[in-house]
C-alpha cells in the first residue's frame, strides 16, 4: 500500500487536495479530522486521553488499510504540539513494516496572505476546522504547529497560486500515482 501522507499548516488545502487526488486516483481519502471530532466528542482536545485514543485510532486505521493490500490511502495531517513525538515513527512502523507498505510524504504549504484568507473561510466551520484569524496567530505565535519529525527531502507543493486540481495532478505526476 502507497499512503500518501499530505501535511502541513491548517488552511493550505489539506483535505480539498486529497479529495482531489483521491477522484484523480485510486486512492481512498482518511481524512484526520474524522478521527479528530469523534475523540473530541468524548475527551477535551489535547488532553492525554484525547491524544492517546486518537493516534491508536489513527494507526489502527492505517494498519487495517495495509493488512486489507489496499493500493493507495491519503492521509491528511496537520502539525500540532499535541501530536506525541513518536507518531510518525509510528505511522512507518505500521506502513512500512514487513515491507508491505511504502509512505510517500507530501507538505502543503501557501503564503501567509492566501492562507489567512483560507482559515477565515467560512467553509472551514462546517468542518469544525480552525476558522479564526486571531486564534490561527496566537496559536502560530504560541508554537502550536510542531513538527513532530517528518523525514527531510520530501515533496513539496505550493498551493498559493494552483487549484485543488492543478495540486492534485502535480502530486500524482511527481508520486507516478496511477490514473483512474
Amino acid at each position: 500500500m502507497k499512503l500518501i501522507f499530505l501535511y502541513g499548516l491548517p488552511g493550505v488545502g489539506k483535505l480539498t487536495v486529497g479529495r482531489e487526488l483521491a477522484k484523480l486516483t485510486s486512492c481512498r481519502l482518511f481524512h484526520n479530522h474524522l478521527v479528530v471530532d469523534l475523540v473530541a466528542s468524548v475527551f477535551e482536545f489535547g488532553s492525554a486521553r484525547f491524544v492517546e485514543l486518537r493516534e491508536a485510532i489513527w494507526l489502527e486505521v492505517l494498519s487495517r488499510a495495509v493488512l486489507a493490500k489496499l493500493d493507495c490511502l491519503i492521509f491528511t495531517f496537520a502539525f500540532d504540539r499535541t501530536v506525541q513525538i513518536s507518531f510518525i515513527e509510528n505511522v512507518q512502523r505500521v506502513v512500512e513494516e514487513d515491507g508491505l507498505g511504502q509512505i510517500l510524504f507530501v507538505q502543503l504549504t501557501c503564503s501567509p496572505e492566501e492562507l489567512e484568507k483560507r482559515i477565515a473561510d467560512p467553509s472551514r466551520r462546517r468542518f469544525g476546522k480552525l476558522h479564526s484569524v486571531e486564534q490561527f496567530r496566537q496559536l502560530n505565535e504560541g508554537g502550536a504547529f510542531v513538527d513532530p519529525g517528518i523525514p527531510p527531502g520530501q515533496l513539496v507543493v505550493d498551493t498559493s497560486r494552483l487549484s485543488a486540481t492543478e495540486a492534485a495532478e502535480l502530486i500524482a505526476g511527481k508520486l507516478k500515482l496511477p490514473l483512474r
